[in-house]
């Protein structure tokens, strides 16, 4: 029965380890997808940056420090992050400043721009704006502060200077270290505490400033798109038109891929349940058999053995009381004390095989020997008067026996 008994525990164990493993590959299809070049750089996480810097220098130091690694791109394939400059342009009111990934000698990328514009009443808005090779056409953030940044009167003042940095290949400043671009979801849980919450992100896909790609034409860096032509973002992302649409899609199928993973688990974890309920009744069914039949035969035992108990202990008192008292020459009575019965068993014997001795003298009238003389029977048997006798005689040669315990002895009287 106990065999049974672990047998069906083993087999409902390890049911439900397949199932649990089944269930563990099916969750891990749900997180698999295809990263593209655009999950490297988030900008909203630049455009949260660029309101808390100082100045555009201060502005390209926090993009690039190794410590925060708010970048993740790595566009020429040497597994070190690119170093990302600054260069600003600017015509009346408008300020263009276009973030430009370094790939060596003299070969600049653009990666996005910071397109920002004041308005009449002295207010300035800004747009992110995605290059297009690398997000799609018309991928824009429009971020609103929650406090104005306080360099933004700086640029319209009189005295002010167009930023150029001033690093380049092989060039760059004492805080700048190189580091390696790590896994894409890692980076998109790591860059989640760098976008401060205080502020609102809006996607559009109107772009306010159509000068902008006029503007800052003269400073323009295409060395990706001039080396790989064919690997723009519509070519890379089939049936997506910008970034947006790739993060919908991605949404999308996330959505369904949990929906149908959490049906197909919870199909198994029905099927498993029921099994082990199974399992369950018929080890819960055997327990109780086990247990009542186990208490039935423990019971008629213990009511067997104490039985035959009482029957010895009853025979074994019998036994005693009818034996008597054992008396000594000198007719001292013995007690004997209770005992267990195998004491009393094993001390009878010791009587029964202890051998017969008789102690005998000469009878005579004026004077008793010095010894008296002891001899033993070579058989273990002893003899016992069924009662003692005494006799004495009325002269004063007369004698006295009395005999005990399958021995005689005669004094002289005096």
């Amino acid at each position: 029965m106990k065999i049974f008994r672990f047998a069906l525990i083993a087999a409902a164990m390890l049911t439900a380890s397949v199932g649990i493993a089944q269930n563990n590959r099916g969750n891990a299809t749900v997180v698999a997808q295809n990263y593209d070049i655009s999950d490297n750089l988030d900008l909203q996480a630049v455009a949260s940056i660029f309101g808390e810097s100082r100045d555009l220098e201060d502005f390209e130091r926090r993009i690039n420090d190794p410590s925060a690694q708010i970048s993740n791109l790595d566009l020429n394939n040497d597994n070190y992050v690119d170093y990302l400059r600054v260069v600003e342009v600017g015509e009346s009111d408008v300020r263009v400043i276009v973030i430009q990934a370094v790939l060596g000698q003299d070969q600049f990328q653009d990666v996005a721009t910071i397109e920002m514009e004041r308005q009449r009443n002295k207010t300035v808005q800004v747009q992110i704006v995605g290059n297009s090779y690398i997000y799609g056409p018309n991928y824009i953030y429009e971020p609103f502060y929650y406090s104005t940044p306080l360099f933004f009167d700086m640029f319209w003042m009189a005295t002010y200077r167009p930023y150029y940095s001033p690093w380049y290949w092989g060039y760059y400043p004492t805080y700048y270290s190189y580091w390696r671009p790590m896994p894409v979801f890692r980076y998109h849980s790591h860059i989640h505490s760098h976008i401060d919450g205080r502020n609102r992100y809006s996607y559009t896909d109107n772009r306010r400033l159509v000068r902008a790609d006029r503007m800052y034409s003269s400073v323009r860096g295409n060395s990706l798109e001039r080396q790989n032509p064919n690997r723009s973002f519509t070519s890379r992302n089939e049936n997506v038109n910008n970034r947006r649409a790739l993060e919908t899609t991605r949404d999308s199928r996330s959505r369904n891929s949990i929906t149908d993973g959490n049906l197909r688990s919870s199909n198994r974890s029905e099927g498993v349940g029921r099994i082990q309920n199974a399992d369950s009744r018929t080890i819960s069914s055997g327990r109780a058999t086990t247990v009542n039949s186990g208490r039935q035969r423990v019971s008629s035992e213990e009511f067997s053995r104490s039985r035959s108990s009482n029957a010895t202990l009853r025979s074994d008192r019998a036994t005693i009381q009818n034996s008597g008292t054992l008396r000594s020459g000198n007719s001292s009575s013995i007690r004997r004390e209770s005992a267990p019965a195998s004491s009393r068993i094993e001390r009878s014997s010791r009587i029964s095989s202890q051998p017969s001795r008789t102690f005998s003298q000469p009878s005579s009238s004026s004077s008793r020997s010095s010894a008296p003389s002891m001899s033993r029977s070579s058989s273990p048997s002893m003899s016992r008067s069924s009662a003692p006798s005494m006799s004495r005689s009325s002269g004063s040669s007369g004698g006295g026996g009395r005999s005990s315990s399958g021995g005689g002895m005669t004094r002289g009287g005096r």
